[in-house]
């Protein structure tokens, strides 16, 4: 049973994009667990940029299955778009299977969102404004549309017309005008009708191909520290990035998933608000920025960036299970004296060597850093671990000491061809 789970480890953009593209060159399926069109993987082909938001990864080989999951909130217009322009860029053979559990992000999610962001003020989460977390308050509430239900006129209209009510209260309370029910559903039924050729219960789908032998690869959105469970809560997103969800959100069993292969930048960043123990406002941190083209994908907002944080990675290798690490963007720290990896926490004169549950707790913690001699060699075309400097082998050694976890791929720019293979995993 071939499979390998593909999830960040930090705070989401680690370059989960790339690798899944890599392994896609061998992989019969591609599926995405989670999320919906607020994360974004940036994926460097033959120096051509593509952008995608809610597509799986493995939409440029024609040969893949790309499926996305249950676990999934989709916005039909936007995925559309999507498809429309990968197909104007001359991605136009492609296998792409949806959900028919997965849930729709309609209108006043995303009005929702930005409403319930500006209500909170100082204490806002820093969402896309995209309408996922409402769209997941739904589907926990009960009153989520579902696809389905969405590719059946009668039935969607229904359903519309039902959830509608109590989301024209929300809206009017909130000070927004209401939204009126034909409107929508003219608009969405046509989605609806491009849409309903690839949605299918991919549950039985994913089954068939593990049952065949198929090699599946299975990706994430976001990160660890960003999981509505075990990240930094309230400062996450509404579901859960860890590989240990993959089961749940596919409708497959856990023994069913091999490996999972956790992807690290060597530095950290984070966008929005929350903690972030290891962060650094400085020039180090500008030239990080500017080097690694720190800004995200969906947004375009500047990320927050800071050192190596080893307490979390540890904490995210115990909660998601990893296996393996892919250490991206090595390349970025070239031209450093000094770098510095954060391996324990100091919080009110004690040293600790785990995550505090807490905002509160995590907002006085203090990194505890060790520093390492940087290297000034251009390492960007590298081919193998063993033609690295010294300095950063040196680096990649240390980080597994203190993760308990094998670096299987070292990324050294964008490209697919610029990645060294440590540990043959998939």
């Amino acid at each position: 049973m071939p499979t390998l789970v593909i999830e960040g480890s930090q705070w989401g953009d680690e370059g989960k994009g790339k690798i899944t593209d890599y392994y896609a060159q061998i992989a019969d399926v591609v599926v995405r667990s989670q999320g919906g069109n607020n994360a974004g993987h940036t994926i460097t082909i033959n120096n051509e940029k593509f952008a995608l938001r809610s597509i799986p990864s493995g939409i440029f080989n024609p040969h893949i299955k790309n499926i996305l999951a249950s676990g999934m909130v989709i916005n039909p217009k936007q995925m559309l778009e999507e498809l429309h322009g990968l197909e104007a860029r001359g991605i136009t053979k492609y296998n792409l299977y949806i959900s028919n559990r997965a849930h729709v992000v309609l209108p006043y999610h995303e009005l929702l969102d930005g409403a319930y962001e500006k209500y909170k003020g100082d204490h806002k989460i820093g969402t896309t404004k995209r309408g996922i977390g409402p769209s997941y308050s739904d589907k926990a509430n009960r009153i989520g549309i579902r696809m389905g239900t969405f590719i059946d006129e009668e039935d969607f209209k229904e359903s519309l017309s039902e959830t509608l009510k109590i989301k024209n209260a929300e809206l009017k309370m909130l000070g927004l005008e209401e939204l009126d029910l034909n409107t929508i559903f003219d608009e969405y039924k046509i989605y609806a009708k491009e849409i309903k050729r690839y949605v299918c219960d991919t549950s039985l789908l994913i089954e068939e191909e593990i049952e065949r032998g198929s090699k599946i690869l299975f990706e994430g959105a976001q990160g660890v520290m960003l999981c509505l469970d075990h990240g930094t809560y309230p400062y996450v997103t509404s579901s859960s990035p860890t590989g240990s969800a993959v089961p749940l959100n596919c409708g497959i069993a856990p023994s069913y998933i091999n490996n999972i292969l956790g992807i690290c930048k060597s530095y950290t960043t984070r966008v929005g608000e929350g903690p972030f123990p290891t962060e650094i406002e400085s020039d180090i941190a500008s030239y990080i920025r500017e080097r690694g083209h720190e800004y995200g994908t969906v947004t375009k907002r500047p990320r927050r960036v800071g050192w190596l944080d080893c307490v979390e990675l540890n904490y995210a290798r115990r909660v998601s299970g990893i296996n393996y690490l892919s250490l991206m963007l090595l390349d970025v720290l070239t031209g450093l004296d000094e770098i510095k990896i954060c391996y324990k926490y100091e919080i009110d004169g004690k040293e600790i060597d785990y995550m505090p549950a807490t905002i509160k707790e995590l907002n006085k913690v203090k990194p505890v850093y060790l520093s390492l001699k940087g290297w000034d060699e251009d390492i960007s075309n590298v081919k193998s671990f063993d033609k690295l400097p010294e300095n950063a082998k040196m680096y990649v050694r240390k980080i597994e000491e203190l993760t308990k976890a094998s670096v299987a791929l070292i990324s050294v720019g964008p490209d697919r061809s610029q990645t060294i293979k440590i540990k043959e995993i998939f």
